[in-house]
C-alpha cells in the first residue's frame, strides 16, 4: 500500500497542514467501521428492550406489594415461611437430581456406542436419538399415561403404585432430555487424541484401565456439561409436570399457579427468581465445563478410529437397540393414543381426534398460529442472530467504547440460555403490561409471542452462528476492504454462502423450539394466538388426552418435516457452497 493510500487511510495530516509536533494520531473510522458500530448499538438497544428491561421489571416486581409499594424482603419472608412452596424447591432439586443420575450414564453408553465402536445402522440410530427433541414435552407425559395410568395398559407392572407424581415426572423426563445429554458426549467422546491411546496400548495396559485413566478423564468436562444440561431442563420445565405431576407441586408449577391460578403476580416474581437460582448456577457451572473441555484439545490431536471388536460392539448394538425402542416405543403408543376413540372403553381406531374444533374453539387454528410464530421468529431470528454475530467477530475493537460494547452485546446474547422460559415470560407480562409503556399494545399478539421465541432461543442460535463464522479467514474481510469492497458486499457474496449449512441449522433450531414450548409462551397467547402446544395443556385438562395426543403428534410431524426438508436442502447447496472444504 502506498504512503499516499495510507495517509488517506489514517487520515495522518503531513507536516505543515495543521499538527503539531507529538501530536497524538487520530484514527479516522471509514464508512464499513461507522455501520458496524451502528448495527451493535442497535443490537444492544434490542437485547436491552427485549432481554434486560423485562427481567428488571421481574426482580423490581418481587420487592413489591399488589399496589406497587416497596415492601422490601417480605415477600421473599412469606414465600420461605409458607411450607408448600418451600416444598416445591426440594422437589425439583431432588427430582432433576434422579433424572440426571439416570440420563447421563444412559446417554454416555449411546454416546459411546456411537463413537467407540463399529456397530452397524449408526445412522439409524443417530435420527432415532433426535425424536425426542423435535417433540413436544408433553408427547412423552401423555404415552406414560397410556401406559401406566389408571387405565393404562401396563399399570399392573408399578405394583399398585400411582404413574402421576414424582416417578412420572422422571420417566417422562429421561425421554425428553436424553438427546441433549447424548449429543453433549457425542461430541466429548469424538474429540479424543489417538496417541493417548497407542501410548496407553504400548504400555500393555488392560482395557478396563484404558477406560478409567484415559477414556473417562478426557470427556469428564463433557459429563459435567451434560449433567448441567439435563439438571437445568427438568428444573425449568414446565409440560411435563403439568400434565403427570399430578398434586406434586414443583418450581415450574408454582409460578404457574401463583400468575394464573392466584393472580399473585408478587409472589409469582418471587418463585420466578427463586427458580431462576438453580439455572444460573447451572449455567456458570456449565461455562466453566465448556471452557475446560476447550483447553485439553491441541492442534498436533490424531483423531481416534475404533477398530472392530465383537466383544465390544456386540453389547453396544443392543444398548442402543433397546434405547431405540424405548424411545420408538414411546412415540408409537402416543400416535396410537390419538387414534382411540374413547379411552380406555372404546379402542377402536378413528381420526375424529383430529377434528380438534370439537375439543378446542381454536381446533386447527392453534396449529395455524403456532406455524406463523414458528416461521417469523425463524425468519427474523437467523437474520438477527447471525448479523449480530457476524458485527461481534468482525467489528472494530480499537478504542475502549468498541470493547464495552462487543462485551455488552456478547453477555446478552448469552444471557438467555441461563433464563428458564416460564422466568421470562413472567417479565414479559409485567414489562409489556406496564401502563407507561408503549410497547404494551403487542401484549396479546403474535409480535410477541415471536419476539419471546427468538429471545428465549437467543444463545445455542449465536453461539452456533459465532462457530461458524469463527471458521472464516478474517482475511476475507482484509482483502475486500484493500479493494475498496463495502462490507456488507463482502458478507453477502462470501460469508453467507460459506455459512449456509449454519444458517439452515439455525433456522431449525429456532422453528422447531417456537412449534414445541410451552413454558415460554404460556403466559403470553391472546383469545386469537393460542399456540398448538397450549392447546395441548388446555385439552388434557379437559380430559381429552387422545385429542391432546393428537396435537403432539401433529407438532411432531411438522418439526420433523422441517427438519427432512433441512437436510434435503443442505445436501442440494452442499456442492454450490462448501467444495472449499473438500479441497
Amino acid at each position: 500500500m502506498s504512503d499516499a493510500t495510507l495517509g488517506e487511510r489514517l487520515a495522518v495530516p503531513g507536516p505543515g497542514r495543521g499538527r503539531p509536533a507529538g501530536a497524538p494520531v487520530r484514527i479516522r473510522a471509514s464508512l464499513d467501521e461507522r455501520l458496524m458500530q451502528a448495527g451493535l448499538w442497535l443490537a444492544l438497544a434490542f437485547m436491552l428492550a427485549a432481554l434486560a428491561l423485562p427481567m428488571a421489571f421481574l426482580l423490581v416486581r418481587a420487592f413489591q406489594d399488589a399496589e406497587g409499594g416497596f415492601v422490601g424482603l417480605a415477600n421473599f419472608a412469606t414465600y420461605v415461611t409458607t411450607p408448600s412452596l418451600v416444598a416445591s424447591v426440594w422437589n425439583s432439586v431432588w427430582v432433576a437430581g434422579v433424572t440426571t443420575l439416570a440420563v447421563v450414564p444412559l446417554a454416555f453408553g449411546y454416546a459411546y456406542a456411537l463413537t467407540r465402536s463399529c456397530m452397524p445402522f449408526k445412522a439409524v440410530f443417530r435420527a432415532v436419538m433426535l425424536l425426542p427433541i423435535l417433540a413436544p414435552s408433553l408427547l412423552p407425559a401423555l404415552a406414560l399415561i397410556y401406559l401406566f395410568g389408571n387405565q393404562g395398559m401396563l399399570r399392573g407392572l408399578l405394583f399398585g403404585e400411582n404413574i402421576y407424581g414424582p416417578w412420572g415426572i422422571i420417566a417422562a423426563q429421561v425421554f425428553y432430555c436424553f438427546p441433549s445429554a447424548a449429543i453433549i458426549l457425542s461430541v466429548a467422546l469424538a474429540t479424543a487424541d489417538a496417541r493417548l491411546y497407542e501410548a496407553a496400548e504400548a504400555l500393555k495396559a488392560s482395557r478396563a484401565r484404558i477406560f478409567a485413566s484415559v477414556t473417562l478423564p478426557g470427556v469428564r468436562y463433557g459429563l459435567v456439561s451434560a449433567a448441567v444440561v439435563v439438571f437445568t431442563l427438568v428444573v425449568t420445565d414446565f409440560g411435563i409436570p403439568k400434565v403427570i405431576g399430578g398434586q406434586f407441586q414443583v418450581l415450574a408449577t408454582d409460578v404457574y399457579k401463583q400468575v394464573v391460578g392466584l393472580q399473585n403476580f408478587n409472589m409469582g416474581a418471587v418463585v420466578g427468581m427463586v427458580l431462576l437460582l438453580p439455572a444460573l448456577g447451572a449455567f456458570a457451572l456449565q461455562r466453566w465445563a465448556e471452557g475446560k473441555r476447550a483447553a485439553t484439545l491441541t492442534g498436533r490431536a490424531v483423531p481416534y478410529v475404533p477398530r472392530p471388536r465383537r466383544a465390544r460392539d456386540l453389547p453396544l448394538l443392543l444398548l442402543c437397540l433397546g434405547v431405540a425402542s424405548a424411545l420408538l416405543g414411546i412415540v408409537g403408543v402416543a400416535a396410537w393414543g390419538s387414534l382411540i376413540r374413547f379411552w380406555p372403553y372404546n379402542l377402536s381406531l378413528t381420526l375424529d381426534n383430529y377434528e380438534f374444533g370439537r375439543f378446542d374453539v381454536a381446533g386447527w387454528g392453534s396449529f395455524v398460529t403456532s406455524a406463523r410464530m414458528a416461521v417469523w421468529a425463524a425468519t427474523i431470528g437467523v437474520v438477527l442472530v447471525f448479523v449480530t454475530a457476524w458485527l461481534l467477530e468482525r467489528a472494530p475493537r480499537a478504542t475502549a467504547l468498541s470493547r464495552w460494547l462487543r462485551n455488552a452485546v456478547g453477555l446478552l446474547a448469552t444471557a438467555p440460555l441461563a433464563i428458564p422460559g416460564l422466568v421470562l415470560g413472567l417479565a414479559y407480562i409485567l414489562f409489556f403490561n406496564h401502563p407507561a409503556n408503549p410497547l404494551g399494545l403487542f401484549y396479546g399478539t403474535l409480535a410477541i409471542l415471536v419476539l419471546n421465541s427468538i429471545v428465549h432461543f437467543y444463545t445455542v442460535a449465536h453461539l452456533t452462528a459465532t462457530t461458524a463464522i469463527r471458521q472464516l479467514d478474517p482475511e476475507f474481510e482484509s482483502v475486500g476492504a484493500s479493494l475498496k469492497v463495502p462490507a456488507w458486499l463482502t458478507f453477502g457474496r462470501v460469508t453467507l454462502p460459506i455459512c449456509l449449512p449454519a444458517l439452515l441449522e439455525i433456522w431449525v433450531y429456532l422453528f422447531v423450539n417456537a412449534m414445541t414450548t410451552v413454558s415460554a409462551v404460556i403466559f403470553l397467547y391472546g383469545p386469537d394466538t393460542k399456540p398448538a402446544s397450549v392447546a395441548v395443556v388446555h385439552m388434557d385438562e379437559a380430559g381429552q388426552s387422545s385429542a391432546a395426543a393428537a396435537m403432539a403428534c401433529v407438532l411432531l410431524a411438522a418439526t420433523t418435516t422441517a427438519k427432512l426438508a433441512q437436510l434435503a436442502v443442505a445436501a442440494l447447496t452442499d456442492r454450490a457452497t462448501q467444495a472449499w472444504r473438500r479441497r
